[in-house]
């Protein structure tokens, strides 16, 4: 592998995986809103590393972006979006509002803003490898997150969609659909997390599962088998069982 874009790079999951693929040697582009933050992973992964600072809600910046890194060191094989937000909503709220139109600009519109200029290119070239980052809680409505479920199940049907669009092109998309990783955004839980990974090794599993070109991942394995749980569930049981979890508090995201 000669070189991965990533956005949602200055931290949690992106910053583990940037850190992966440079130690194994290849060029690692990086985007994220945090300019000091994404500057200073940068001094630390070295030549391998370029970045640029801005909101993958902008996809003229995006765009550029791209075209910078393409520019610089070629077409990447593979493109990681990875930038998100999660914070608790709730639906009777009417600041909430607000919440949800930023959550589904930066968790939807910022992934695809992310993976759309490199699409056209791959296709062109015959092969690469176009991942989204989405979660489980993507498969059920959680209550008090309607805003960060409803994002990540709009990632999961968009990259479906593009699975398939690019189907016999070379191109492959992957879904990668974790559960709790040790990160900024999951630290202000205040409930029990199963099966809780630290953020390099669910950067190793979903190293592994991009590798693969595995069409849809969840990490870690046991997770899966609570994903089937909730997919398969009927509402009244689902409903009984969620109404009493724990939920996420409603701090607004910075």
């Amino acid at each position: 592998m000669h070189s991965v874009f990533i956005s949602g790079a200055s931290s949690g999951i992106g910053a583990a995986l940037a850190r992966r693929y440079a130690a194994q040697g290849a060029n690692v582009g990086l985007v994220a809103r945090r300019h000091e933050t994404l500057r200073e992973l940068a001094a630390e992964l070295g030549s391998a590393a370029w970045f640029r600072a801005g909101d993958v809600g902008d996809s003229e910046f995006m765009r550029q972006s791209a075209a910078d890194f393409c520019a610089e060191r070629g077409l990447p094989d593979v493109v990681i979006a990875g930038a998100g937000i999660s914070v608790g909503t709730l639906g009777s709220e009417p600041e909430d509002l607000a919440v949800l139109e930023r959550t589904l600009r930066t968790n939807v519109f910022g992934l695809a803003a992310t993976l759309q200029p490199f699409v056209a290119p791959m296709m062109d070239r015959g092969r690469g490898t176009l991942v989204g980052i989405a979660s489980m809680a993507g498969w059920r409505g959680l209550p008090g997150g309607g805003a960060y479920s409803a994002s990540k199940s709009a990632v999961i049907t968009w990259l479906e969609s593009l699975r398939v669009e690019l189907r016999g092109s070379g191109v492959k998309v992957v879904t990668i659909c974790p559960g709790y990783i040790d990160t900024p955004m999951t630290r202000v839980n205040p409930y029990r997390m199963p099966f809780l990974l630290a953020a390099d090794a669910g950067a190793r599993r979903i190293a592994r599962a991009i590798d693969a070109g595995r069409s849809l991942a969840t990490v870690p394995w046991p997770m899966r088998v609570a994903s089937w749980g909730l997919r398969a569930a009927p509402n009244w049981l689902y409903d009984r069982l969620a109404s009493r979890a724990p939920r996420k508090p409603r701090n607004l995201p910075t």
